[in-house]
């Protein structure tokens, strides 16, 4: 079963979820990052997949984002520093020691940085359709929310949600669960306010451009997990990547697009899991 969690760390209140099996095996705990503008419920059904194979499985919203805080940008910048830093802090408040990192979408780059910082916390690496060059671009429904004034706008709007959902999925998501990954945007008018932050203050060029380089010197087991349908993100460089680095490997979703575990948790979950259990040779 899925549960719902806070832990108040600094000043700053995570909002999580977690799967912690009745019968627990030996891998290290799984956290699963999501992109925008989404929240951890993207994750929901990968999770229960993970827990019924004993993972504990947790799935934080970012701050700024979902049911996590949303300070004011003068007291959390919204740059990929200050996330990095509050995920570590996140990490540290929950006593997880080593984990395996999923990772998914615009803004999981960020963790794929704390990944390369700290790779002695990390088990594995599963990277689903995450932007991993620096020529990659925001596609233009995200851009938007950049615009002076249009973006003001356009981030109060709780449908954008299901637009930039099913633009980037390609698939009609179910009114039940849309209302759950609107139900921020209906809160507070805070969580429009952070999204347009996020995405003006990532500068996605420069983050990109140290993941880029820094692949090249990653040693820990990693999976390209790649929804080869994507309209935002090509294959060009996991492929790339997947060639010249031995640790990496890739499995691909022919059908799949750019949130894969929205719409097939079922294959998702399955090629996760059989990562995670095979043994490093």
């Amino acid at each position: 079963m899925i549960t719902e969690q806070t832990i108040t760390i600094g000043s700053l209140e995570w909002f999580y979820r977690e799967v912690t099996p009745n019968n627990p095996n030996k891998k290290p705990p799984v956290v699963l990052l999501h992109g925008l503008p989404s929240h951890s419920y993207i994750w929901r059904r990968v999770m229960a997949n993970l827990g019924d194979q004993g993972f504990r499985a947790i799935a934080p919203d970012w701050i700024g984002s979902g049911f996590s805080a949303k300070p004011d940008k003068r007291d959390f910048a919204y740059t990929s520093d200050a996330y990095e830093k509050a995920l570590g802090e996140f990490l540290e408040g929950l006593e997880l020691e080593q984990v395996s990192l999923v990772v998914q979408g615009f803004l999981a780059s960020v963790a794929i940085q704390y990944a390369f910082n700290h790779a002695d916390t990390i088990h594995r690496l599963i990277v689903l359709n995450t932007p991993l060059s620096p020529d990659v671009k925001l596609p233009w429904l995200m851009q938007q929310w950049t615009i002076p004034f249009v973006g003001d706008m356009v981030t109060q709007d709780p449908l954008l949600v299901d637009r930039t959902l099913e633009k980037g999925s390609g698939f009609v998501i179910e009114d039940q669960d849309l209302d759950i990954f609107r139900q921020p945007y209906l809160k507070s008018s805070a969580v429009g306010r952070a999204l347009l932050t996020t995405t003006k203050n990532l500068k996605l060029s420069q983050t990109l451009k140290n993941i880029e380089k820094d692949f090249s010197a990653w040693s820990v087991p990693t999976l390209m997990l790649w929804g080869m349908s994507d309209p935002w993100l090509s294959s060009d460089i996991p492929e790339k990547l997947t060639a010249n680095v031995s640790n990496i490997e890739m499995v691909k979703l022919d059908e799949a697009k750019h949130y894969p575990q929205e719409h097939w948790p079922k294959e998702v979950s399955e090629e996760i899991i059989t990562f995670l259990r095979r043994q490093v040779v």
